[in-house]
């Protein structure tokens, strides 16, 4: 058999009391038994229980209860009462186990020698006094009600279900009470029972909103369709321009795949509540199960536009098209709903974070890195938020705006070993590099349990060394990043670089260029490395060929200023002079002795 769907919005109806000036059910006493148990230390258990047998000893051998010995029992009655009240329940226990070994046959101070241990965490205790409570007066639903709450919290399901119905089947005005009994045979799974009696409920109260919605649950349980839909209907019927309960038969059709009646249903309730956000979810879901995408996400902007829909509830969906991006066929529908997602919710930080994310997966970097910072206003608490900002900043070489996002962040999260990465970062391109061996320093050290982390530190480390002509700090960094992965293309280039600008062990320096070279063998930055350490090793042809497969992906100055150096020390010295002329054009990044190469027509190094 096909299992009958349960809709998410019938689910949220489940349990309700009703809605406006629909019909509740009747009130119910409820006890004043809301207190967090406390436990008692075992040797006031153990001293009580030997109070308690004594007292249960004295009664049997006090037959006949005298006047004076009834004015004694009330007086530590009600003071055992007003010390349940302080929370004293030791004190409270003492008191009424005294007046119980004087009046063990009275039915209050049962009860409230039951309350007291069930407050203080004594179960046993506490079902037995409420056992002994309701059998000496039977008619009182307060007794009962203690039993099964007793019984409840020991999870006797079975006994607490037995003690409502014998309460409503034997206190007379107790019929309120057949909702908490249906309740606990529903959480037992005892449908048939649930249901019977809800029914015994719905002859006592009339046709209650609650009843019908309980009923649809066991129904929908049952895989009972047809019988939920008819309650469906009569919720409807009786309250005519409420569109919660048309929402939820709309819903009910679209989990169980009556599409056409679903999208009746919907617009039924899009007559009564022109709008309504939740209709229109409804209506995006039945489009897209029919594969009709356009008109599916219509009805979502329409949904997304009105205020009314739920932040979280726009959140949860635009997760589902975060897991898709970035697709050309989805992109667009994606920022629409980001977008009216902020226009409806313009002071929640959770709209924007949002937004930035689709705005980052569908390219919109500077966008999104903006939308971030907006979210930041509302709740600057998100680690996970400034971590995004500065990410963008740096790749977006947004320097200044990388080391004040980055300053503001560690104003806040001080311990965050990324925060203090990219403010090294933002130096290190500021050509600070002091401020940037700080930074990255002190990165380092709070990264020690993530060697990943660690490396890229190092690697940074490498680069800021160098530029301070620190080159032993510089080259242990480089060779603490390898060592914790030899494969770090990174490191490999820029430490194979910097080893042929000093001339220092150009051997190991091809060894690692060329590593990167034979993994990458179309990036354009590594083929320039390796072409020059080829060169400072004078195996210009080398170096020729390397350049030359560089410059089919790159106008880079410096790469292009490399190759007119190349083609003067093969002897093709005009030619030399030409790529230096089109170095100076192609804007900076060539060396300070780019000009004086082509004022002299010579070769400087």
């Amino acid at each position: 058999m096909r299992q009958v769907a349960v809709s998410l919005l019938f689910l949220s109806l489940v349990g309700s009391a009703g809605v406006g000036q629909a019909q509740r059910r009747p009130s119910a006493d409820s006890m004043a038994i809301i207190r967090k148990p406390t436990k008692l230390s075992r040797q006031e258990r153990r001293e009580l229980e030997r109070r308690a047998a004594d007292a249960e000893k004295q009664r049997a051998a006090t037959p006949v209860l005298t006047a004076k010995d009834r004015e004694v029992s009330e007086a530590l009655f009600v003071d055992g009462v007003k010390y349940i009240t302080l929370e004293d329940y030791p004190k409270a226990l003492d008191r009424l186990l005294k007046a119980y070994a004087l009046s063990p046959g009275n039915a209050a101070v049962n009860y409230k020698l039951a309350e007291a241990n069930l407050l203080s965490g004594n179960l046993r205790d506490a079902t037995n006094y409420a056992q002994a409570a309701v059998q000496l007066d039977p008619k009182n639903a307060y007794y009962y009600l203690l039993l099964a709450q007793t019984q409840a919290n020991q999870k006797q399901f079975d006994a607490a279900t037995n003690t409502y119905a014998t309460l409503v089947r034997e206190v007379p005005g107790t019929g309120n009470y057949l909702f908490q009994l249906a309740d606990l045979y529903l959480a037992q799974n005892k449908l048939p029972e649930a249901l019977a009696t809800l029914e015994k409920a719905q002859q006592q109260f009339g046709d209650l909103d609650e009843i019908s919605f309980k009923k649809q649950q066991i129904y929908l349980k049952q895989n009972n369709l047809p019988l939920a839909l008819k309650e469906g209907e009569s919720l409807i019927a009786a309250n005519p321009t409420e569109p919660r309960y048309v929402l939820a038969q709309a819903e009910m059709y679209a989990a169980n795949n009556r599409l056409p009646d679903a999208i009746r249903v919907a617009e039924q309730a899009l007559r009564l509540d022109p709008g309504n956000a939740q209709a229109h979810l409804i209506l995006a879901e039945v489009y897209r199960q029919q594969k009709q995408e356009p008109e599916s996400q219509q009805q979502l902007r329409l949904a997304f536009e009105n205020p009314s829909l739920d932040i979280d509830q726009a959140v949860r969906i635009l997760v589902g098209y975060l897991k898709q991006l970035p697709d050309p066929k989805v992109n667009a529908v994606a920022l629409d709903l980001a977008a009216a997602t902020v226009r409806s919710h313009p002071k929640e930080a959770k709209a924007y974070s949002v937004a930035g994310d689709v705005q980052t997966l569908t390219g919109k970097k500077r966008e999104a890195r903006d939308t971030y910072l907006k979210a930041l206003r509302y709740d600057n608490s998100k680690y996970q938020l400034w971590q995004q900002v500065v990410l963008l900043d740096a790749e977006l070489n947004q320097t200044d705006s990388l080391l004040v996002h980055s300053d503001r962040a560690l104003e806040l999260f001080p311990n965050q070993a990324q925060l203090w990465f990219f403010n090294g970062i933002g130096h290190s391109l500021k050509h600070q590099p002091k401020q940037a061996v700080a930074a990255l320093e002190h990165g380092r050290k709070l990264s020690s349990a993530n060697l990943e982390l660690q490396a890229q530190f190092d690697v940074q480390l490498g680069d800021v060394y160098h530029e301070l002509k620190e080159y032993a700090k510089s080259d242990a960094a480089y060779d603490a990043a390898l060592a914790i992965d030899p494969n770090n293309y990174g490191a490999l280039n820029n430490y194979s670089y910097y080893l042929s600008l000093r001339n220092e062990k150009l051997d190991k320096a091809k060894e690692m260029s060329g590593r990167t070279v034979k993994k990458f063998p179309d990036n354009d930055t590594y083929l320039d490395t390796y072409a020059w350490v080829l060169y400072k090793l004078k195996d210009y042809a080398g170096a020729r060929e390397n350049l030359e497969r560089a410059l089919k992906t790159t106008k880079d100055a410096a790469v292009i200023e490399h190759y007119g150096d190349v083609l003067w020390q093969l002897g093709q010295h005009p030619q030399a002079v030409a790529e230096w002329q089109r170095a100076r054009k192609a804007g900076p990044g060539a060396s300070p002795l780019l000009d004086r190469k082509i004022k002299d027509q010579k070769l400087y190094e």
